[in-house]
């Protein structure tokens, strides 16, 4: 093999080595989670899932498989009517409820575009991730230029938001896997 040859392929290796760096430090916890979710909705044949996280905090989700899944979590002014709905199983009016009459500094909405966790940028063509934290929304297209931030400042709002959502995941998990 020649030396011109060799370095090429050093070089090739390199750059694998170097473009695989960025990804593996923004390594998504919420994916697993994800595909967790997803499988046991897919198992159980639901399209829609809620559960309450804490005291005063509940969480929806609605599912479209391969595709999406939406979820929102928030403090709800009623905690009978959504004892009332989690109880029977009203898992889409418990979502509906928190997508529109949440307390909106409470409020998180993800849209998990792949239905895959939050990714820390676009890949390829593939449609981005966003995320509503109270008034602020959050684009993971990894284009923090265009939304005028620093990359820092994007790599903690999506470190953030994914620990955030990863949570929210957790408790719809727990509620599919509860006895009923």
């Amino acid at each position: 093999m020649s030396i011109a040859a060799r370095s090429v392929g050093v070089l090739i290796i390199s750059g694998l080595l170097l473009s695989a760096a960025p990804s593996v430090a923004q390594e998504s916890k919420s994916a697993a989670l994800a595909a967790e979710l997803c499988k046991l909705l897919d198992d159980n044949k639901l399209d829609s899932i809620a559960a309450k996280q804490s005291d005063d905090q509940y969480v929806g989700a609605l599912y479209f498989p391969g595709t999406q899944l939406l979820v929102v979590k928030g403090k709800f002014g009623s905690k009978a009517r959504m004892a009332h709905l989690l109880e029977n199983k009203e898992f889409r009016e418990v979502y509906m409820d928190l997508s529109g009459a949440s307390e909106q500094q409470t409020r998180v909405f993800v849209m998990d575009l792949g239905a895959n966790g939050l990714r820390f940028r676009r890949e390829g063509n593939q449609p981005f991730d966003t995320a509503d934290v109270g008034p602020k929304s959050f684009r993971f297209d990894g284009e923090w230029s265009k939304a005028k931030i620093s990359e820092n400042d994007y790599r903690k709002t999506f470190t953030d938001t994914d620990e955030e959502y990863a949570g929210m995941l957790q408790a719809l998990i727990g509620a599919l896997k509860k006895p009923s």
